[in-house]
Formats: structure tokens, sequence, C-alpha cells
């Protein structure tokens, strides 16, 4: 298969940087009142023509009180469809988050969900932008991990973007030579916000001895598990709605044993974004092959404003089988 889809390698290389059971029951104490007619129940009458008193009411039982549980956050998916756009904004060949001033990328961000709107309303656009951090580059950096975390005034200035515009906040990972794990952890202050996801991105997860760009990196099934539980435990602990994944997909290697992502989990919705530029026939194509062939959970496709030629139309995509749960522009 020729590589025309084949992502934006060169573009990650330009950053610098209890409660008691129901059924028990517990005597509630003793009114006043109570009290003076149990003691005159009790007590001996000084003459035997007294006749005892008793109280005229069993005591109160005091009910037991059951916990409330709030109700469940519902997902986002599949009520809704997310529109999003993928950037940085330390690069402005990384994608359409960084290539134009910020008051400028979301007023467009809402003209692209206008389209959308027109076209099928029946499933409402949440807006989305996807900051990649740590972005993979081209030099080993003092690590020696081939990849640069952002710094978190980066990471809060488009997560400020986001709060202000009613909008969710995707970290994209791309992990150079680092691991899944470690990157993912470095980024759990932010996933406890509720507006916070995390997207995977396989093509820069580059075995050791090569570097990003040189080859199409790979993430295994077990690998994607893994963060599936990290943000189960996430949702769980900090009573979260449940947070969206998304992996970006564009060869077969990209995601090894991919069969075995397991999509049981109501604290994860998975999306599988078929990624890379092309040509619309070409696209259609790995749009089949990894997307629809493959029974995924929640679908995605991400378009390119400068690399697809021509460019698929909300119609085209809205058209796709199955019809995309997420659309990303870059």
């Amino acid at each position: 298969m020729a590589l025309a889809v084949f992502g934006l390698c060169g573009a990650a290389f330009t950053i610098v940087a209890s409660m008691s059971s129901a059924t028990s029951t517990e005597a509630a104490a003793p009114t006043p009142v109570a009290e003076a007619l149990m003691a005159l129940a009790t007590v001996a009458p000084p003459t035997s023509t007294t006749v005892p008193l008793r109280p005229t009411a069993p005591p109160t039982l005091v009910p037991t009180l059951v916990p409330t549980l709030a109700p469940r956050p519902a997902g986002l998916l599949p009520e809704h469809r997310i529109l999003s756009f993928y950037g940085n904004p330390l690069a402005k060949e990384m994608g359409i988050l960084g290539e134009l001033p910020s008051e400028q990328m979301l007023a467009r961000l809402k003209q692209q969900m206008a389209a959308y709107a027109v076209t099928d309303a029946s499933r409402p656009f949440v807006p989305a932008l996807e900051l990649v951090t740590p972005a993979a580059q081209g030099w080993a950096g003092e690590d020696g991990l081939y990849r640069a975390r952002m710094k978190p005034e980066v990471i809060e200035q488009v997560a400020n973007w986001a709060e202000a515009n009613d909008a969710l906040l995707i970290l994209d990972v791309q992990i150079g030579l680092s691991t899944v794990p470690e990157e993912v952890e470095a980024l759990i202050p932010y996933l406890r916000r509720p507006y916070v996801h995390l997207a995977l991105d396989p093509e820069f997860a580059i075995p050791s001895g090569h570097i990003p760009g040189e080859v199409v990196g790979t993430l295994d099934a077990s690998t994607i598990d893994g963060v599936v539980r990290t943000l189960s435990e996430l949702v769980a602990s900090e009573h979260l709605p449940p947070k969206i994944l998304v992996v970006h997909r564009f060869t077969d290697s990209m995601v090894t044993n991919a069969w075995e992502i397991a999509h049981s989990d109501p604290n994860v919705q998975i999306v599988v974004t078929m990624d890379g530029f092309g040509p619309p026939a070409l696209k259609l194509a790995q749009y089949r092959s990894y997307v629809h062939d493959q029974g995924v959970q929640y679908s995605g496709i991400k378009l390119f404003y400068h690399h697809d030629v021509p460019l698929l139309t909300p119609k085209d995509v809205l058209g796709l089988d199955p019809s995309p749960d997420l659309v990303i522009y870059q």
C-alpha cells in the first residue's frame, strides 16, 4: 500500500518546548413525657387503689437512612457527535489549532460545526480542541526520549479556550521513545477535569533504534487496555462522566491485536479514528478497513485542510458507514 495516507510526521518536530443496613432499626430516645409515663408505670403507687399508668403508645422507631446515590453521569456518545480542531499553539504546521490566532480559530470551529448542523441536526455536535502533548520530535532531548511535554502554561492556555467556549479538551499523546503509562500519568491532573479527554497516536510510538518520522510507530491492544483501566479508575474515584479515549490509526501495524481491545467498560468510550491524508477514494477505503470492518465501539475520521484534495464535505463525512461520532480537522 502506498503511504499516501501517512499522517503529518514532520509536523510534530517543530515544537521547542455506609451506612447501616436498610432492615436494621434503633429505638429513639424517649421524650420527657414518655420518661414520666414510664416512671409511673414501674414505680409502686402509695396505695393499692391507684391504677398504674402506662404509655398510651409504643416508642417511636427511627427509620434507617438509605443513602441516595446521584444519577450516573451520561457519556457524550452516542447521543452527541464531537467536532475537534487539532494541533498545538506553538506550531502552525501541526494543524488548525495553532495555525490561526485563537479568536479566528474558535470562530472557524463554530462555522465548521454550523456546516454539519445544516447537514444533520439529529445529533448535536460538541466542539473540542485536540492539543498534542507530548509531541514527538526529531531530536533526543535531555532525556533521550524524542518527545517534548508541553509546559503547564501551554496546556492551561488551550484549556481556557475550551472552557470559555463550552468545548472539550482532548490531550493527544505522542510518546516518542517514552511509554504510554508514563506520559498518561503526567496528564492525570488535567484528566481529573470533567471536560478533558485523551487520545493516543500510535504513529509516534517509536521502537528503539529509530526516531520519529523514520518509521510509523505502533501500539498493542494490551497497552490501550491499560489506558482504559487507568481512565476507568479515575472516573470512578473522582465521580466523573465517562472519558473518551481516541485511538488514531491508518495502517494495520499501528494497532496490533486490535480485535482484543475491550469495549465493555462503561467508564470509557473508545473512538477509533481513521487518521492520515489523501484523496477521497483512499480515505474512504482506509475508513472501511480500520473503522467499518473492525467493528469499533465508536468511529472517527480526521480531515486535513491543506492535504486532502479535495476535502470531503460534511455531507460526505456524515454519509460514511458508520457515520462518524468524532470528526477531527487538522
